[in-house]
């Protein structure tokens, strides 16, 4: 049987930049074994699998993997998924919709916007507000980890931290760009470093202030040993878990805050990802993130 597939550079309106994201079409039947193996032949940082949604009101039933496992949740795969959905039913001429798709996570609500030839931008709300995960955390070892100085690690009132939107994320912020741009991510002595957090290892976001792109705000970078990612280009996921880190730190006063974050400079892949963060009492009253993608190929697979 052959089943349709494309390939979407995602948090990017550029080809050959930006996450690349297999969106695999007509994904009923699959096993999951299949799935996973299809998403490490696939060999990207995730490979997305669509089928037919459990509610009738809803676009697809979405399943998310790396090359390693799969995801209940992830921020470029939803982006590039939503975007891929609404072209292929539609073109790509101009439109404007909402749909909702059924992750592992639960259902996620997406906005998608086609312009005739532009790229699609699609934005979802979190389904879950990111919440902090309290764990002691090796200081030190975690710098040892990143080839930094214990110095490089922090700035302002920014310290290591774990928090989660579905995924968790180990947030460690660098003084600067040239601290975030020089980490040597060392995979072995992460294993001996990171805590285990639900059951798995957790991924490294290095993050700084400012940017290379003078509209960005943060500048980061993820590591995922267990993901099998080595460094991946824009973390949805991770902006997601970040947004939770950003309130808390900076303790944002209540309103609206709209933030640029950059990823993916230093593979020559820049990727940039937009968050919402609105602020009610002092707490996250919601958030949303979102981004752009364009189609780089199609073509099908024969299983």
């Amino acid at each position: 049987m052959t089943r349709a597939y494309s390939i979407y550079d995602v948090f990017t309106d550029t080809k050959l930049a930006g996450n690349p994201l297999a969106v695999v079409f007509d994904g009923d039947g699959l096993a999951d074994d299949t799935m996973q193996r299809i998403a490490a032949e696939m060999n990207l940082s995730e490979t997305v699998f669509l089928s037919a949604p459990e509610s009738p009101g809803h676009a697809a039933r979405v399943r998310i993997f790396t090359p390693a496992r799969e995801l209940p949740f992830a921020g470029h795969p939803t982006v590039g998924a939503a975007i891929a959905l609404a072209e292929r039913e539609h073109g790509d001429g101009t439109l404007d919709l909402v749909s909702v798709l059924e992750e592992n996570v639960g259902p996620v609500r997406c906005a998608v916007k086609l312009r005739e030839g532009k790229a699609g931008f699609a934005e979802f709300d979190l389904p879950r507000k990111s919440a902090e995960i309290a764990m002691p955390l090796d200081r030190q070892g975690l710098a040892d980890a990143l080839g930094l100085s214990i110095r490089e690690i922090g700035f302002e009132n920014h310290v290591p931290s774990i928090w989660s939107a579905g995924v968790p994320f180990l947030m460690i912020p660098v003084h600067d760009l040239n601290a975030a741009t020089k980490v040597d991510f060392d995979t072995g002595l992460w294993e001996r470093t990171a805590p285990f957090c639900e059951g798995r290892l957790t991924s490294a976001y290095v993050y700084c202030r400012g940017g290379v792109n003078h509209q960005a705000k943060f500048h980061a970078r993820m590591f995922s040993p267990d993901m099998g990612i080595a460094e991946d280009p824009a973390t949805g996921a991770a902006v997601a878990a970040l947004s939770g880190a950003i309130r808390h730190f900076d303790a944002l006063p209540d309103g609206h805050h709209a933030i640029i974050v950059e990823q993916g400079a230093e593979m020559g892949r820049p990727s940039f990802i937009h968050l919402h963060i609105d602020v009610e009492a002092q707490d996250i009253s919601g958030a949303r993130i979102g981004g752009q993608a364009v189609r780089l190929a199609s073509g099908t697979l024969n299983l």
